[in-house]
Order: C-alpha cells, then sequence, then structure tokens
C-alpha cells in the first residue's frame, strides 16, 4: 500500500526546507500554522527572485516555525526572527518583484533582516513575502485551462516525488561508483512511498484522504540537484546519469524528476505522514 512518507514546507524560496508530521493542503501549496510554502523569497537590487542557481549558499539558511516568528540560523550568524504577523497596513513597505516571468506585489521586510541575508549569502539582496493581496497562477497549458494558484514557488504548488524514483536513481549512482544522495537534492513537498519507480510521471491524481492532487507537468530540472543542500557546494551531480534515463520528448528533451502537481479537490485538507495513498493511472 502506498504511503505519504515525507512532507516539507519551504517557507523562503530555494533556503532549506522544514520536514513535517502534519501540514494543511491549500491550492497555493502547503501550509503549516499558517504558514505558506514559498510564501518568502529572496530578491536583487532589481526585484529580480534569487535561487540557488546562483548562490548555493541559501541551502544553508535554515528555518524553524516558532509560536509567532520564524526563526532563521545559517553558518557564523545570528539568528535571526521574523515575525509571522502581516505587516500594519498603515506602515507597510511594498514593491514589485519578479519570479520568472510573473511581476507581483509583495511586502519588503526591514532593513535589519535584508543586512542579515545579504551577509548569509554573500551578495546584496533583501526579503520579501508575498502580498496578502497578490495573485500568481500556474501555466494554464499545463492545467487544463485552470487558474491554479501559487506563491512564489517556480510554477506549480506542489512537487510530487516518488521515493522508488530516488531509489532507482540512486542504485545507478552508486553503480558508477559514486553516493548516494537524500531526497532533499530534489526539494519536493510529498514524498508517496509504495509505488513503482516514475510511477508518478503516469499518475491522473493521488487520493489522500478527502484530497485529490494531480500531476499536470513533469518536473525539469536545473543544477540545483548538484549542490549538497548540508554544505551549500557542488557535488556529487546526478544529472549527466538522469540525462542517460529522464530526458522527455515533451519537455523538449529536458532531464525531468518528480511531477508538478495541483490540488483538485480538498482545500484545507489535513495531511499526515504515514497515512494512505490511492494512486489512479492517466490510462
Amino acid at each position: 500500500m502506498a504511503i505519504l512518507s515525507e512532507l516539507v514546507l519551504y517557507p523562503i524560496k530555494s533556503c532549506a526546507g522544514i520536514s513535517v508530521r502534519e501540514a494543511t493542503l491549500t491550492r497555493s501549496g502547503l501550509s503549516v500554522d499558517a504558514v505558506y510554502d514559498r510564501e518568502w523569497m529572496l530578491i536583487d537590487e532589481h526585484g529580480q527572485g534569487l535561487t540557488q542557481r546562483e548562490h548555493p549558499r541559501m541551502a544553508l539558511i535554515v528555518p524553524r516555525l516558532l509560536s509567532d516568528t520564524l526563526e532563521l540560523r545559517a553558518p557564523g550568524m545570528l539568528r535571526l526572527e521574523i515575525p509571522l504577523g502581516l505587516p500594519d497596513p498603515d506602515h507597510e513597505v511594498t514593491r514589485e518583484v519578479t519570479v520568472w516571468e510573473d511581476t507581483v506585489l509583495a511586502y519588503d521586510c526591514d532593513e535589519t533582516t535584508a543586512t542579515w541575508f545579504s551577509k548569509a549569502i554573500g551578495a546584496p539582496c533583501r526579503l520579501v513575502r508575498f502580498h496578502a493581496t497578490a495573485t500568481r497562477f500556474s501555466s494554464t497549458k499545463w492545467t487544463g485551462g485552470s487558474a491554479e494558484p501559487t506563491l512564489f514557488s517556480d510554477g506549480y504548488p506542489i512537487l510530487v516525488v516518488g521515493q522508488a524514483s530516488l531509489d532507482d536513481l540512486n542504485q545507478k549512482m552508486q553503480a558508477a561508483g559514486r553516493d548516494a544522495l537524500p531526497m532533499n537534492r530534489f526539494r519536493p513537498n510529498i514524498v508517496i512511498e509504495g509505488i513503482d519507480a516514475f510511477e508518478e510521471d503516469y499518475a491522473d491524481h493521488f487520493a489522500l484522504g478527502a484530497a485529490r492532487v494531480k500531476p499536470v507537468k513533469p518536473c525539469s530540472r536545473c543544477p540545483i540537484p548538484a549542490i549538497d543542500q548540508a554544505s551549500g557546494e557542488p557535488g556529487p551531480d546526478p544529472l549527466d546519469i538522469l540525462r542517460t534515463y529522464r530526458s522527455k520528448a515533451a519537455m523538449d528533451d529536458k532531464i525531468c524528476f518528480g511531477m508538478n502537481a495541483i490540488v483538485t479537490e480538498g482545500d484545507g485538507e489535513r495531511l499526515q505522514v504515514g497515512q494512505p495513498v490511492t494512486m489512479t493511472l492517466a490510462f
């Protein structure tokens, strides 16, 4: 029987994730204690979103949810706490920011926060938070025309990976004399155990209680899986091995691992690690 084996929330885009036992599934992504997946993002002086692609040390910024703050730690830095409450509307500072091809309104965090993050990644940056009135949607080309909300994710609210898919890759890595990789290299939100390797590619939907999570687009891979999430340094790189069997013609021969997904039923459903998952294939 398939089970939900891992849930991961990424409060800040491209920083470390938080592995949790329970989370609320929303159309915009996972939520824990009213903190949403990819609710915050680092930007450069032009308002462009930053990721580990350019700044791999972002992997070393580790968040932790406290009662009313988001605690952040990074090597050689004093800890920082960010209030979870939204800014006072009379005193909020906003700016337009860009994540890929989308420009949205965001709250601009303070100078102390900007200084902390700039030192942590070794480059000037600012932390912003998705604005309460902002809207951003996944590409309707892949959602069947449905307007599906997301925050600062690369493009979709949920990323699903089957544990067997990583196991299959690690067998090939070890056969080539390389170390096995942890799942955090691929930064999923939902990990499912008990399905065959890459079977998530062919799922019409996954049922988790009253919720339905529908895979809609293969996740094409950038250099981030080559970054050790524990050190912020490259290696070992799985992409050359993945290229031998995970290039997809429908994605212009890009290397794909995992499936971007949307929530079609069960907005607000509570998910729990260990719960059963039913997969319905698309054929």
